[in-house]
């Protein structure tokens, strides 16, 4: 009988402690769909970037509470800069208490193209001359560290600051990841 009433009262209290984990879980999920911070998608617009003339573009998938992935692209729209385009993807992971919300560190790599001009002196018109162009990509990994901030409707900010470093023969060797982003979660 003591080992029957034993059974019993183990399987009630598993039981009850699976229960209040859901109701947790749908607590959360509704107090962040009360909010607006409920979707799983963000697009984003890098307002840095677009001031220095190279427009950046992002969109970040959200597969945890705490984790995000996301693709940016950039397009060079001046032609004294460098870089010409570049295609990056991340992973996110964040700290704050909300979802996807607060302090995160980032881990990126990507693809940047780079202008490259050849000059030869020529004595005869008594300096450099640019001969040719050319674009030539290279492939590169770094990382970041920032902050996002959401208001109750689904806008948000965020703010980062690292670098990466450009594989090959590269001639700055190195890429900026830096912004001063605004967006909306859906």
């Amino acid at each position: 009988m003591k080992k029957l009433l034993l059974l019993i009262i183990l399987f009630t209290v598993t039981t009850c402690s699976y229960a209040q984990k859901d109701s947790l879980a749908n607590a959360i999920q509704m107090r962040s769909a009360a909010i607006g911070h409920a979707g799983n998608n963000e697009i984003k617009v890098n307002l840095f970037y677009l001031v220095l003339g190279l427009p950046e573009i992002s969109y970040e998938r959200l597969i945890a509470d705490n984790m995000g992935v996301g693709v940016s692209a950039m397009l060079s729209l001046l032609d004294e800069q460098d870089v010409r385009y570049a295609l990056l993807a991340n992973y996110r992971l964040y700290f704050g208490n909300k979802k996807a919300n607060g302090f995160f560190i980032e881990g990126n790599m990507g693809v940047v193209a780079e202008e490259h001009g050849t000059y030869y002196f020529m004595p005869e018109n008594n300096g450099y001359y640019e001969l040719t162009k050319s674009t030539k990509a290279y492939f590169g990994l770094g990382a970041a560290a920032g902050a996002k901030f959401l208001t109750r409707n689904g806008l948000l900010g965020e703010a980062y600051l690292g670098a990466g470093r450009l594989l090959g023969n590269s001639s700055s060797g190195y890429y900026p990841r830096v912004g001063v982003t605004i967006g909306k979660r859906f």
